[in-house]
């Protein structure tokens, strides 16, 4: 709900973070703070005849069989456009589509409260981000699968802003079904923005949501209105509905924030074999038809909002018709999708997401393939990329610490002393001190280096058998819990003004007085 005339005060918005999330009592080791550039070159596995051909579909897709647009506005602006408009089907020329992506910028920043937390999406750039929306929570403790509440979101939005390898926080990172729907967002915004000062979400889901989040997001920064919108600040992920059809409270708030010149990300939900063909070329080719077309209306409103193609192409089980993530087809289509986007110079949003129910092996083996995926493709921003289980419909704090620990190994892979060949890293002064049959541990090049020469884990365990069961034989999935729970009893929220978390606390009482926001979207 932006008011215009609502005077602003200058004040600090959250302090330089430094190594925010080990003040106190540090419960790991884990790595510092930084933007993470991939360094590798993207698999490409289309030739340039498959990337034409992909490209050709998405063109046919959208000139001659259109997408469904359940909003009237977004329709009524594109018929401006030129486009054809039938009923709620749009049909676009390609020029006009290639156009509007010509305006589309490769790359921005995203700055949050706390500027310090800046990132920046595109070019090189990898960043994670944590799990997000699902209804449901387990944890070791509870030993069972319960509707999450607002209790369990916070703790969850702690382990965001603790873990120095999650860059941005996604929408909740699980639903808090015990705070009524009409203000729950508003509940869910206040903790987001006093436990973390890291950039923020807002859901597009009708008009009040989306006003109030952005509200509450300047609000948190100190901002005036024109601060707000000179630079983005916040962004939002909307979802097609496929196949070829986008809803009408998503694409509401899709417009909002692209007038305002917050980022936008727009990512089809495409299983192969139900919701696009069961062809991995054909998913992606309609996975970026749904995906091009609300990028185009977006630069069409306001020509070089930030604008991210997502993917979430996978396949189903053909036996049962359930999701399947992490899978081989999964890999490959999102390094599909990361070359299309390089044809389109648009940075791109894939997932870090499993089928399993609970932090096992197949948790780790599917979630890792989904996370080098990523990697392998170029995304740029990877979403739930900590804390996924049961396709999306489980959050569990023990599989949010077990991701970070990957996380953090793919961040150190890309490290560029790993790669270094220097004459001091090739070493052979002490390859000829210790000759045929010695070791390396006594050099002074190994003493030089020992402590930072290799990754140091916070979860994994590298004692061997004996040790370990000495130790008391504790399994993976228990370590976490551990940590999880040492991360909550410590945690400390970033530093906030007291007169900004004030005025949040106002603005969430106000609307709340006033309703809130619509349930019935």
């Amino acid at each position: 709900m932006v008011d215009a005339e609502t005077p602003t005060r200058k004040r600090r918005g959250g302090g330089r973070s430094g190594n925010a999330a080990r003040r106190g009592t540090a419960v790991i080791e884990q790595s510092a703070w930084r933007i993470p550039v991939n360094t590798d070159h993207p698999t490409e596995p289309l030739p340039p005849e498959g990337v034409a051909a992909i490209h050709e579909a998405a063109m046919t897709i959208l000139e001659e069989i259109g997408i469904e647009f359940l909003n009237v506005e977004a329709r009524d602006i594109l018929r401006k456009a030129g486009c054809t408009i039938e009923g709620e089907n749009v049909r676009m020329d390609r020029d006009f589509v290639m156009e509007m992506i010509g305006r589309a910028p490769s790359q921005f920043t995203l700055t949050p409260r706390n500027p310090d937390r800046q990132i920046t999406i595109g070019g090189n750039h990898i960043l994670f981000g944590n799990v997000s929306s699902p209804p449901n929570y387990w944890d070791m403790e509870l030993g069972r699968k319960l509707p999450g509440t607002r209790e369990m979101c916070r703790n969850l939005l702690k382990l965001t802003q603790y873990f120095n390898c999650i860059h941005f926080a996604g929408g909740y990172p699980v639903e808090p079904v015990d705070i009524h729907a009409s203000v729950r967002h508003l509940d869910v915004l206040y903790d987001k923005l006093t436990l973390s000062d890291k950039v923020m979400h807002a859901y597009s889901l009708g008009r009040e949501r989306v006003e109030d989040v952005m509200e509450m997001v300047r609000i948190a920064g100190g901002w005036s209105h024109e601060e707000f919108e000179a630079t983005p600040r916040m962004y939002t992920n909307i979802n097609s509905t496929s196949p070829l059809k986008h809803d009408e409270p998503m694409l509401d708030g899709w417009m909002r924030l692209a007038r305002r010149g917050q980022g936008l990300v727009v990512t089809p939900f495409t299983l192969a074999g139900a919701m696009a063909p069961v062809t991995m070329a054909g998913a992606v080719a309609q996975s970026l038809a749904e995906g091009l077309c609300a990028i185009a209306l977006a630069q069409y409103i306001n020509p070089g909002v930030p604008c991210v193609i997502g993917t979430f192409t996978s396949n189903v089980d053909m036996k049962s018709g359930a999701p399947a993530f992490g899978t081989p087809e999964y890999m490959r289509s999102t390094q599909m999708t990361g070359q299309m986007a390089r044809f389109y110079g648009l940075p791109m949003r894939s997932s870090g997401v499993c089928a399993a129910n609970v932090p096992d092996g197949q948790a780790v083996w599917e979630t890792s393939n989904s996370l080098w995926a990523a990697v392998q493709s170029g995304s740029n921003m990877v979403y739930h990329a900590a804390g996924w289980l049961e396709g999306g419909l489980i959050a569990s704090p023990e599989k949010f610490v077990m991701d970070c620990e990957v996380l953090q190994q793919i961040q150190r892979y890309f490290e560029p002393a790993i790669v270094d060949t220097s004459a001091e890293a090739l070493a052979l002064d002490a390859i000829r001190d210790v000759g045929p049959g010695g070791h390396f541990f006594g050099t002074q090049h190994t003493q030089d280096r020992y402590t930072t020469a290799f990754y140091q884990p916070f979860l994994s365990d590298w004692h061997n058998f004996e040790a370990w069961e000495a130790a008391g034989a504790v399994w993976t999935p228990e370590r976490a819990h551990r940590v999880y729970k040492d991360i909550i009893g410590s945690f400390e929220p970033p530093p906030m003004d007291e007169a900004i978390r004030d005025e949040l606390a106002d603005f969430v009482a106000r609307r709340k007085a006033e309703g809130g926001a619509p349930t019935d979207f």
